[in-house]
């Protein structure tokens, strides 16, 4: 006996009885799913540049740890090192320490942020390793919010007899290039001693050490004028900055940086001071304020920034 089919859906427009989705109401659904979606990307996004502006501050966190800990064992800051085209220096098979080395900050406090074998790499001879240690990617100096480890290949004429070598770049500078900073420049014709802690007059809460450097994003992966050298290159634009010029953001164009603190974070840059504390800055910070957190004795009471 054939069974009765089940009685049509009462609120079912059409003769057949199936309920189903107008090709209106489809659409209508597919516009609110769209507009779900629209909100969700920015929160995600935010979301994620929280996270990589947070490994950001922990990175210029362990570097300021790294000037510490080289001034325990040193008895003063690691200097700005001599000129660009001066390599990590090695003396008896190992590398040159103090006003000795020629490389720059981030070179010489590798030992002190655990990259003992980017510091005094093996190699056949001082050639072998000043080539191992000037190509080596520091993952730590790098902020993620503008890209991963990166290296760019080339020759100087004036660097290393103009052979063709791969550079490690990096992401943060020191302060700063007017001289009146942590930072001073090593060599022989060096305009002051290496900083030590009784000299920083201001106060180690208010100097800035390091912070994100301000970068044209269209030539990341090329040799532009403060992205070649490296993190090695000692006194140049690689690795040290200015903060008589307010900091800028990260930009596309023709230029470089112009010797600037910035980044790729929006709303400003992070900046790590000598007492190990690390901060956000804003792009419309002060220009007066943030020409103060340059330097070690400027006498300037600095108001809350």
């Amino acid at each position: 006996m054939q069974q009765p089919s089940d009685p049509p859906c009462r609120r079912c427009p059409c003769r057949s009885g199936r309920c189903g989705l107008t090709l209106v109401e489809l659409l209508v659904v597919i516009a609110i799913i769209g507009a779900l979606v629209g909100l969700l990307l920015p929160a995600v996004q935010r979301g994620r540049e929280s996270v990589r502006s947070a490994t950001c501050q922990n990175q210029l966190r362990q570097i300021a740890l790294g000037f510490q800990a080289h001034h325990e064992a040193q008895r003063m800051y690691p200097t700005g090192g001599n000129e660009y085209w001066t390599p990590p220096n090695f003396s008896g098979g190992g590398p040159a320490t103090g006003t000795q080395q020629d490389a720059s900050w981030a070179y010489q406090i590798l030992p002190y942020i655990e990259e003992t074998a980017a510091w005094s790499p093996a190699g056949s001879d001082d050639l072998a390793r000043q080539t191992a240690a000037i190509a080596a990617t520091i993952p730590g100096y790098f902020c993620p919010s503008r890209r991963g480890p990166q290296t760019v290949t080339y020759s100087d004429p004036y660097y290393m007899e103009g052979r063709e070598l791969t550079h490690g770049l990096l992401d943060y500078a020191a302060s700063n290039f007017t001289g009146d900073g942590i930072m001073v420049q090593s060599g022989s014709d060096r305009r002051a001693p290496p900083r030590r802690a009784t000299e920083v007059a201001d106060g180690l809460s208010k100097t800035l050490f390091v912070g994100d450097k301000r970068l044209n994003l269209a030539l990341l992966g090329e040799p532009q004028q403060d992205d070649n050298e490296g993190y090695t290159a000692g006194w140049d634009e690689d690795t040290v900055r200015r903060t008589d010029l307010p900091p800028e953001p990260d930009y596309r164009g023709d230029d470089d940086g112009g010797e600037l603190f910035g980044s790729s974070h929006v709303a400003g840059f992070n900046a790590a001071f000598g007492d190990g504390s690390v901060r956000g800055l804003s792009y419309t910070i002060d220009p007066s304020v943030f020409s103060s957190l340059g330097t070690i004795r400027d006498g300037r009471v600095v108001p809350e920034f």
